[in-house]
């Protein structure tokens, strides 16, 4: 028998191990162990008002706190029969842009490049590439900006809910935020091309991704859900098409397609399944960084999400321009019993929600279904096929692989503790 451990898994979020068992060269069994223990948010909501959602699941986590509300507001908003679009729809799409550029951020420039240049961490890394993780902290601290000035403060914004926001921001509010949007888009220009040279490994599998697609935007936000198999479904099916299945080594549920298996969200999913809707410029800066339509190789997830961040850089820049004030800072709903269902795309992924409520508007039910747990079956999918590699190499290299690959889906598995124990064990 043969056993790995490592006493922490870095740079991503939350407590897991991962035991990897082998019959002579052939894999038997994979587990990616989750046991930090649920936090219950789905219960907790049981009673509270329809009105008390978007900043109670805000709380689920730090990094995108705005996709929480978003899908929350949406849920909601289709229990009660509102359509929020026009300038409120665009406001909501900025802030999102926020998010999307600055956790992608802290994935690419602190969590996933140290991977690909053999670094420990960020700190180490930038002894040798200073300028890059610089580059990095300014273009996070222009998306922090964003969702700082429409939703009135960074982290666990205050100003969004069901209908729209409590208070709009002034046109000079927000393009107060231009230069350093636009220092940052070139920021982000230049790091797609750095991170083009790094040296991807050779690893691809026949995934089935899905994602929301978008009508004439890229997906921020939307109601139908597709896939690179065939899969196009309306939000309100989602219940009857994926399904969630507790298994014994986890505390984190596993999601997958029913009849078909795991799958992959998140922003290679996004990338091959509406390049069509970025915009020129992060069009143009996929093709200098060779990243194609379809790009099956997870490892290259990094130049997705900088794609990405380009995109909602550009959008940010452009939305801001053209900004004028919605009339209202809400559209006014009306209790109901009703069930309702919302999908938005979060950084890491899909996230969808579902909430009952009674005919006062206390929620009776909820579900939250996040990336992670629509990613984790795919995860250990991806282990199992490095297992071969992992037992042949040294302790510190079958390591090194093992981390590279589960930080590809940027899992965020919760805000507590970093742990892995990694343990491979031979027959």
């Amino acid at each position: 028998m043969k056993t790995i451990k490592v006493d922490y898994l870095a740079r991503v979020e939350g407590e897991g191990a991962l035991k990897i068992r082998f019959k002579g060269d052939q894999v038997r069994d994979v587990q990616l162990r989750i046991f930090e223990p649920p936090r219950f948010f789905e219960a907790f909501l049981r009673g509270r008002s329809y009105l008390e959602a978007p900043d109670i699941t805000a709380r689920i986590c730090g990094i995108c706190p705005v996709a929480y509300q978003m899908s929350s507001c949406a849920a909601m908003e289709d229990a009660l029969g509102v359509a929020v679009d026009g300038r409120l729809h665009d406001l909501r799409t900025l802030i999102y842009c926020g998010e999307w550029i600055e956790s992608h951020a802290l994935h690419m420039f602190l969590l996933h490049a140290p991977d690909f240049l053999g670094y420990p961490d960020a700190m180490t890394m930038a002894k040798e590439h200073r300028d890059m993780v610089m580059r990095g902290l300014r273009i996070k601290k222009a998306g922090n900006a964003l969702i700082g000035a429409i939703g009135g403060r960074e982290v666990h914004p205050i100003n969004v809910r069901v209908g729209g926001f409590y208070r709009v921001p002034e046109q000079a509010e927000l393009q107060a935020l231009l230069a350093q949007l636009r220092a940052a888009r070139d920021d982000a220009l230049l790091a797609v091309d750095w991170m083009a040279a790094f040296e991807f490994p050779e690893f691809s599998r026949d995934y089935e991704m899905v994602a929301i697609r978008g009508e004439r935007e890229y997906p921020f936000m939307g109601a139908r859900i597709v896939s690179n198999k065939g899969l196009d479904i309306d939000v309100h099916d989602y219940d009857a098409t994926f399904v969630e299945e507790q298994v014994a080594h986890s505390n984190a549920l596993h999601s997958f397609i029913r009849g078909r298996g795991a799958y992959v969200c998140g922003p290679l999913a996004r990338f091959n399944l509406n390049f069509d809707l970025l915009s020129d410029t992060a069009r143009e800066a996929a093709r200098r960084a060779r990243l194609e339509t379809p790009c099956m190789n997870p490892f290259k997830s990094i130049l997705a999400r900088a794609i990405e961040v380009i995109h909602a850089l550009g959008e940010a820049i452009r939305m801001i321009q053209d900004y004028q004030p919605p009339r209202a800072a809400y559209l006014e709903t009306r209790p109901r019993a009703a069930a309702g269902y919302g999908c938005t795309e979060a950084p890491r992924g899909t996230l969808y929600h579902r909430y009952r409520l009674d005919g006062g508007g206390l929620i009776t039910d909820a579900k939250i279904v996040p990336p992670t747990s629509q990613n984790q079956k795919t995860m250990e999918e991806d282990l199992a096929a490095l297992a071969p590699r992992l037992i042949k190499a040294e302790h510190r290299e079958a390591t090194a692989m093992a981390e590279h690959a589960i930080r590809n889906y940027d899992p965020c598995i919760s805000c507590a503790t970093h742990f892995l124990d990694l343990t491979l064990e031979r027959e």
